[in-house]
């Protein structure tokens, strides 16, 4: 058990400076500003340009992008191969 603790720390501090190195790095490339409009307040026509809350948002992000690969991806290379190729599919294959 004490195993799979360091494994999943180590896992989540890999993808904590991977998240802010990457972020700061793409920040030089992209014009970030939070006061701009989104185009679902800028050309809100109540069909298709529809502002929307940030949990529904989330919803519909993770069900039409992310499909179902990354969650069947590592089930199935578990169950084949055992637990270091999901892990590592899930660690290094989603960023």
């Amino acid at each position: 058990m004490t195993q799979v603790i360091w494994i999943v720390a180590a896992v989540l501090i890999t993808f904590s400076v991977g998240y802010v190195g990457y972020s700061k790095y793409l920040s030089q490339f992209v014009d970030l500003d939070d006061s701009r409009e989104t185009p679902a307040h800028k050309y809100e026509d109540g069909q298709e340009y529809v502002p929307s809350k940030k949990p529904v948002l989330l919803g519909h992000h993770f069900s039409s992008i992310a499909g179902g690969a990354p969650i069947v991806g590592p089930i199935t290379a578990g169950a084949i191969w055992g637990w270091v190729p999901a892990l590592a599919w899930v660690a290094i294959g989603n960023p």
